[in-house]
């Protein structure tokens, strides 16, 4: 199989299904933010020194390719019920693996800079990809297209754990976080 095909040549890509749509198309931008996510993740996850961090974060690129193929299948498409889904489950795995990260750090009093040592500075880039992912993908549902409930669920603690994580690796390499100091306070 040759890697390219010259279809999308013109500026047009074929979604799960067939349907042909132009590469500027709202759900190409939610999908493509995936794939650039995932790309990130997976940057992040070669800089991780916990062998339980690495498994979890690619557990993760695992559902953001989900999601992402999800998103790249229309509504009507007899695909849909065959491929695999973000679950309840997968998010509740999410919530247990913020808790768990949170309790063992320094309470939070202020906003934290993205910052300190590379893999956690890496976390921060992941979280606000991630952050725009769920925009694009917010901007498919105003558009009238419909997503699976869970995708957006999963993004929003998938940036929450992001940033959890960019704490914790700051905090087990002894870096202290620079925190923001509003004038206001």
């Amino acid at each position: 199989m040759k890697i390219y095909t010259k279809t999308g040549d013109q500026g047009t890509t074929s979604l799960v299904g067939g349907a042909r749509v132009p590469k500027t198309h709202v759900r190409l931008e939610a999908y493509g933010t995936l794939d650039e996510l995932n790309a990130h993740m997976g940057l992040l996850a070669t800089s991780l020194t916990d062998e339980a961090d690495v498994a979890d974060v690619q557990w993760m690129q695992y559902l953001l390719f989900v999601a992402g193929t999800l998103l790249a299948t229309e509504e009507d498409s007899p695909c849909l019920g065959k491929l695999p889904h973000v679950t309840d489950d997968d998010v509740c795995r999410m919530e247990h693996l913020i808790d768990t990260v949170q309790d063992g750090l320094p309470p939070l009093h202020s906003f934290v800079l993205p910052g300190g040592v590379m893999a956690s500075a890496q976390a921060h880039v992941c979280r606000t990809v991630c952050r725009r992912a769920e925009r694009r993908v917010l901007a498919m549902v105003e558009a009238g297209i419909q997503v699976e409930g869970q995708i957006l669920v999963f993004l929003n603690r998938l940036s929450d754990y992001l940033f959890v994580l960019s704490r914790k690796i700051n905090h087990l390499a002894d870096c202290d976080e620079i925190f923001y100091n509003n004038a206001c306070d």
